[in-house]
Protein backbone atom coordinates (compact mmCIF):
# COMPACT_ATOMS: atom_id res chain seq x y z
CA UNK A 1 0.00 0.00 0.00
CA UNK A 2 1.25 3.50 -0.84
CA UNK A 3 2.37 5.53 2.17
CA UNK A 4 2.94 8.82 0.28
CA UNK A 5 -0.47 9.80 -1.09
CA UNK A 6 -0.21 13.38 -2.30
CA UNK A 7 2.47 15.99 -2.94
CA UNK A 8 2.54 19.60 -4.06
CA UNK A 9 4.93 22.51 -4.48
CA UNK A 10 3.85 25.95 -3.25
CA UNK A 11 5.45 29.39 -3.11
CA UNK A 12 6.44 30.28 0.45
CA UNK A 13 5.57 33.97 0.47
CA UNK A 14 1.88 33.60 -0.45
CA UNK A 15 1.08 29.88 -0.62
CA UNK A 16 0.47 29.97 -4.40
CA UNK A 17 0.32 26.33 -5.60
CA UNK A 18 2.89 25.84 -8.38
CA UNK A 19 2.41 22.14 -9.09
CA UNK A 20 0.73 19.11 -7.55
CA UNK A 21 0.19 15.41 -8.10
CA UNK A 22 -3.09 14.53 -9.78
CA UNK A 23 -4.06 11.58 -7.60
CA UNK A 24 -7.67 11.22 -6.61
CA UNK A 25 -8.68 9.75 -3.23
CA UNK A 26 -12.30 9.80 -2.13
CA UNK A 27 -11.61 9.03 1.52
CA UNK A 28 -13.37 11.74 3.54
CA UNK A 29 -10.53 12.05 6.06
CA UNK A 30 -8.05 12.47 3.20
CA UNK A 31 -10.17 15.19 1.58
CA UNK A 32 -10.35 16.98 4.93
CA UNK A 33 -6.57 16.68 5.20
CA UNK A 34 -6.24 18.27 1.74
CA UNK A 35 -8.28 21.26 2.93
CA UNK A 36 -6.05 21.69 5.95
CA UNK A 37 -2.92 21.38 3.83
CA UNK A 38 -4.22 24.28 1.71
CA UNK A 39 -4.85 26.37 4.84
CA UNK A 40 -1.39 25.49 6.20
CA UNK A 41 0.27 26.49 2.92
CA UNK A 42 -0.90 30.09 3.48
CA UNK A 43 0.99 30.46 6.77
CA UNK A 44 4.22 28.62 5.98
CA UNK A 45 6.19 31.86 6.37
CA UNK A 46 5.51 31.63 10.12
CA UNK A 47 7.24 28.27 10.54
CA UNK A 48 10.79 26.85 10.27
CA UNK A 49 11.90 25.04 7.12
CA UNK A 50 10.64 21.61 8.25
CA UNK A 51 7.39 20.71 9.92
CA UNK A 52 4.88 17.92 10.50
CA UNK A 53 1.16 18.23 11.20
CA UNK A 54 -0.51 15.07 12.47
CA UNK A 55 -4.17 14.11 12.37
CA UNK A 56 -6.52 11.15 12.13
CA UNK A 57 -4.79 8.54 10.00
CA UNK A 58 -2.77 11.05 7.98
CA UNK A 59 0.17 13.40 8.39
CA UNK A 60 1.17 16.53 6.51
CA UNK A 61 4.91 17.10 6.12
CA UNK A 62 6.50 20.20 4.62
CA UNK A 63 10.04 21.20 3.68
CA UNK A 64 10.86 24.80 2.73
CA UNK A 65 13.95 25.91 0.83
CA UNK A 66 14.39 29.30 -0.78
CA UNK A 67 11.21 30.44 -2.53
CA UNK A 68 9.36 27.12 -2.45
CA UNK A 69 7.91 24.60 -0.04
CA UNK A 70 7.28 20.97 -0.90
CA UNK A 71 4.33 19.49 0.98
CA UNK A 72 3.09 15.94 1.22
CA UNK A 73 0.25 13.94 2.72
CA UNK A 74 1.31 10.54 4.04
CA UNK A 75 -0.35 7.77 5.97
CA UNK A 76 0.44 7.67 9.69
CA UNK A 77 2.50 4.52 9.08
CA UNK A 78 4.94 6.40 6.81
CA UNK A 79 8.26 6.99 8.63
CA UNK A 80 8.98 10.68 9.12
CA UNK A 81 12.51 10.29 7.78
CA UNK A 82 11.18 8.79 4.52
CA UNK A 83 8.65 11.61 4.10
CA UNK A 84 11.35 14.28 4.43
CA UNK A 85 13.71 12.36 2.17
CA UNK A 86 10.94 12.36 -0.45
CA UNK A 87 10.28 16.09 -0.01
CA UNK A 88 13.98 16.94 -0.25
CA UNK A 89 14.28 14.96 -3.49
CA UNK A 90 11.21 16.77 -4.85
CA UNK A 91 12.61 20.17 -3.84
CA UNK A 92 15.95 19.44 -5.53
CA UNK A 93 14.29 18.39 -8.80
CA UNK A 94 11.97 21.41 -8.85
CA UNK A 95 14.83 23.84 -8.19
CA UNK A 96 16.82 22.19 -10.99
CA UNK A 97 13.89 22.63 -13.39
CA UNK A 98 12.81 26.22 -12.66
CA UNK A 99 14.80 29.30 -11.68
CA UNK A 100 13.84 31.67 -8.86
CA UNK A 101 12.77 34.43 -11.27
CA UNK A 102 10.21 32.16 -12.97
CA UNK A 103 8.88 31.16 -9.56
CA UNK A 104 8.69 34.79 -8.42
CA UNK A 105 6.86 35.89 -11.61
CA UNK A 106 4.24 33.11 -11.49
CA UNK A 107 0.78 34.66 -11.16
CA UNK A 108 -1.66 31.82 -11.78
CA UNK A 109 -2.09 28.62 -9.73
CA UNK A 110 -0.32 25.52 -11.02
CA UNK A 111 1.85 27.48 -13.46
CA UNK A 112 4.26 24.52 -13.54
CA UNK A 113 1.68 21.74 -13.74
CA UNK A 114 3.92 19.73 -16.09
CA UNK A 115 6.15 19.03 -13.07
CA UNK A 116 3.42 16.58 -12.01
CA UNK A 117 5.15 13.95 -14.17
CA UNK A 118 8.28 14.19 -12.01
CA UNK A 119 6.23 14.20 -8.79
CA UNK A 120 4.57 10.95 -9.87
CA UNK A 121 7.91 9.29 -10.70
CA UNK A 122 9.52 10.31 -7.40
CA UNK A 123 6.41 9.32 -5.44
CA UNK A 124 6.30 5.91 -7.13
CA UNK A 125 10.02 5.41 -6.42
CA UNK A 126 9.62 6.08 -2.69
CA UNK A 127 6.40 4.07 -2.38
CA UNK A 128 7.76 0.96 -4.06
CA UNK A 129 11.47 0.96 -3.20
CA UNK A 130 12.57 -0.84 -0.05
CA UNK A 131 14.21 1.18 2.72
CA UNK A 132 17.36 -0.94 2.43
CA UNK A 133 17.92 0.41 -1.10
CA UNK A 134 17.74 3.99 0.18
CA UNK A 135 19.75 3.35 3.34
CA UNK A 136 22.43 6.01 2.79
CA UNK A 137 19.95 8.77 1.93
CA UNK A 138 17.67 7.91 4.84
CA UNK A 139 20.60 7.91 7.26
CA UNK A 140 21.65 11.35 6.03
CA UNK A 141 18.16 12.80 6.59
CA UNK A 142 17.90 11.00 9.93
CA UNK A 143 21.09 12.73 11.06
CA UNK A 144 19.75 16.13 9.95
CA UNK A 145 16.45 15.59 11.76
CA UNK A 146 18.32 14.63 14.92
CA UNK A 147 20.03 18.05 15.07
CA UNK A 148 17.18 20.07 13.51
CA UNK A 149 13.89 18.28 14.31
CA UNK A 150 10.76 19.41 12.44
CA UNK A 151 8.26 21.62 14.21
CA UNK A 152 5.27 19.54 15.34
CA UNK A 153 1.73 20.77 14.70
CA UNK A 154 -1.74 19.37 15.17
CA UNK A 155 -4.22 19.50 12.31
CA UNK A 156 -6.79 20.45 14.92
CA UNK A 157 -4.81 23.56 15.96
CA UNK A 158 -7.26 26.34 16.84
CA UNK A 159 -5.45 28.93 14.71
CA UNK A 160 -5.52 26.72 11.65
CA UNK A 161 -9.13 25.65 12.14
CA UNK A 162 -10.34 29.23 12.67
CA UNK A 163 -8.69 30.27 9.43
CA UNK A 164 -10.50 27.52 7.55
CA UNK A 165 -13.90 27.99 9.14
CA UNK A 166 -13.92 31.77 8.70
CA UNK A 167 -12.67 31.53 5.14
CA UNK A 168 -9.38 33.29 5.77
CA UNK A 169 -6.04 32.65 7.35
CA UNK A 170 -3.91 35.34 8.91
CA UNK A 171 -0.58 35.56 7.16
CA UNK A 172 2.26 37.66 8.56
CA UNK A 173 4.23 38.78 5.54
CA UNK A 174 4.77 41.81 3.34
CA UNK A 175 3.12 42.35 0.01
CA UNK A 176 4.85 40.50 -2.79
CA UNK A 177 6.51 42.61 -5.46
CA UNK A 178 5.41 42.21 -9.05
CA UNK A 179 7.58 42.71 -12.11
CA UNK A 180 7.30 43.75 -15.71
CA UNK A 181 9.67 44.30 -18.61
CA UNK A 182 11.18 47.71 -19.20
CA UNK A 183 9.36 49.77 -21.88
CA UNK A 184 10.26 49.10 -25.52
CA UNK A 185 12.72 51.71 -26.78
CA UNK A 186 12.87 53.24 -30.30
CA UNK A 187 16.14 51.35 -30.87
CA UNK A 188 14.38 48.18 -29.75
CA UNK A 189 11.58 48.77 -32.28
CA UNK A 190 14.22 49.28 -34.99
CA UNK A 191 15.91 46.00 -34.06
CA UNK A 192 12.53 44.20 -34.26
CA UNK A 193 11.78 45.65 -37.71
CA UNK A 194 15.24 44.77 -39.05
CA UNK A 195 15.08 41.31 -37.51
CA UNK A 196 11.69 40.60 -39.09
CA UNK A 197 13.06 41.82 -42.43
CA UNK A 198 16.12 39.55 -42.15
CA UNK A 199 13.92 36.64 -41.13
CA UNK A 200 11.65 37.22 -44.14
CA UNK A 201 14.66 37.35 -46.50
CA UNK A 202 16.00 34.10 -45.05
CA UNK A 203 12.62 32.39 -45.41
CA UNK A 204 12.10 33.54 -49.02
CA UNK A 205 15.63 32.53 -50.08
CA UNK A 206 15.31 29.20 -48.25
CA UNK A 207 11.95 28.29 -49.82
CA UNK A 208 13.09 29.22 -53.33
CA UNK A 209 16.34 27.30 -52.94
CA UNK A 210 14.44 24.30 -51.57
CA UNK A 211 12.16 24.21 -54.62
CA UNK A 212 15.18 24.29 -56.93
CA UNK A 213 17.23 21.77 -54.92
CA UNK A 214 14.49 19.17 -54.69
CA UNK A 215 13.70 19.46 -58.40
CA UNK A 216 17.30 19.32 -59.66
CA UNK A 217 19.49 17.68 -57.00
CA UNK A 218 20.07 17.59 -53.26
CA UNK A 219 23.42 19.35 -53.16
CA UNK A 220 21.87 22.55 -51.85
CA UNK A 221 20.18 20.93 -48.82
CA UNK A 222 22.77 22.38 -46.43
CA UNK A 223 22.14 25.89 -47.74
CA UNK A 224 18.37 25.42 -47.35
CA UNK A 225 18.84 24.35 -43.74
CA UNK A 226 21.13 27.35 -43.08
CA UNK A 227 18.53 29.79 -44.46
CA UNK A 228 15.70 28.23 -42.46
CA UNK A 229 17.74 28.09 -39.25
CA UNK A 230 18.58 31.78 -39.69
CA UNK A 231 14.88 32.51 -40.16
CA UNK A 232 13.96 30.67 -36.93
CA UNK A 233 16.78 32.35 -35.02
CA UNK A 234 15.52 35.79 -36.10
CA UNK A 235 12.00 34.96 -34.95
CA UNK A 236 13.22 33.71 -31.58
CA UNK A 237 15.32 36.84 -31.14
CA UNK A 238 12.15 38.92 -31.52
CA UNK A 239 10.40 36.70 -28.99
CA UNK A 240 13.25 36.99 -26.47
CA UNK A 241 13.23 40.76 -26.75
CA UNK A 242 9.48 41.04 -26.15
CA UNK A 243 9.02 38.41 -23.44
CA UNK A 244 11.01 37.42 -20.39
CA UNK A 245 12.03 33.81 -19.89
CA UNK A 246 14.50 31.62 -18.06
CA UNK A 247 18.16 31.41 -19.21
CA UNK A 248 17.61 34.53 -21.31
CA UNK A 249 21.27 35.47 -21.64
CA UNK A 250 22.36 31.99 -22.72
CA UNK A 251 19.57 31.76 -25.31
CA UNK A 252 20.53 35.19 -26.71
CA UNK A 253 24.16 34.10 -27.21
CA UNK A 254 23.13 30.77 -28.78
CA UNK A 255 20.84 32.54 -31.27
CA UNK A 256 23.51 35.14 -32.12
CA UNK A 257 26.20 32.54 -32.81
CA UNK A 258 23.71 30.42 -34.81
CA UNK A 259 22.99 33.38 -37.11
CA UNK A 260 26.73 34.09 -37.47
CA UNK A 261 27.56 30.47 -38.35
CA UNK A 262 24.66 30.15 -40.79
CA UNK A 263 25.65 33.34 -42.62
CA UNK A 264 29.30 32.33 -42.80
CA UNK A 265 28.17 28.98 -44.22
CA UNK A 266 26.14 30.85 -46.85
CA UNK A 267 29.21 32.78 -48.11
CA UNK A 268 28.98 32.51 -51.88
CA UNK A 269 25.22 32.79 -51.98
CA UNK A 270 25.61 36.07 -50.10
CA UNK A 271 28.37 38.61 -50.55
CA UNK A 272 30.42 39.95 -47.65
CA UNK A 273 28.25 43.08 -47.22
CA UNK A 274 25.05 41.05 -46.98
CA UNK A 275 26.64 38.78 -44.39
CA UNK A 276 27.86 41.75 -42.36
CA UNK A 277 24.38 43.30 -42.52
CA UNK A 278 22.71 40.15 -41.14
CA UNK A 279 25.33 39.74 -38.41
CA UNK A 280 25.02 43.45 -37.56
CA UNK A 281 21.24 43.13 -37.14
CA UNK A 282 21.74 40.01 -34.98
CA UNK A 283 24.26 41.93 -32.84
CA UNK A 284 21.85 44.83 -32.37
CA UNK A 285 19.02 42.46 -31.43
CA UNK A 286 21.21 40.57 -28.97
CA UNK A 287 22.28 43.82 -27.34
CA UNK A 288 18.66 44.92 -27.01
CA UNK A 289 17.68 41.55 -25.50
CA UNK A 290 20.46 41.72 -22.91
CA UNK A 291 19.82 45.34 -21.93
CA UNK A 292 16.02 45.10 -21.62
CA UNK A 293 15.61 43.92 -18.03
CA UNK A 294 12.82 43.37 -15.55
CA UNK A 295 11.74 46.26 -13.41
CA UNK A 296 9.66 46.24 -10.25
CA UNK A 297 6.12 47.37 -10.83
CA UNK A 298 4.82 49.75 -8.22
CA UNK A 299 1.49 48.60 -6.75
CA UNK A 300 -1.58 50.58 -7.69
CA UNK A 301 -3.04 52.42 -4.70
CA UNK A 302 -6.78 52.89 -4.87
CA UNK A 303 -8.98 54.96 -2.58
Amino acid sequence: MSMILFACVVRVRDGLPLSASTDFHLNQDFLECRKRLKALSLILAQYPDRGTATGRGFSIHFHSSGDITCMGICTSSCPTVMAFCFLEELQWKFSASYDSMSISLATRPYAFLEFDNIIQKVKYHFNYTSCSQMKNRLEKIQEELKFHPPVLLKLEDTELMNGMINGHTEVHMGSAPTYRMQPVTPLGILSLVLNIMCGALNLIRGVHLAEYSFQEDHEGTGNVIAFLLSFLACIFQCYLYLFHGSSRKMKAFVLFFSICLCNIYLYGLRNIWQILFHIGVASLSSYQILTRQLMEKQPDIGV
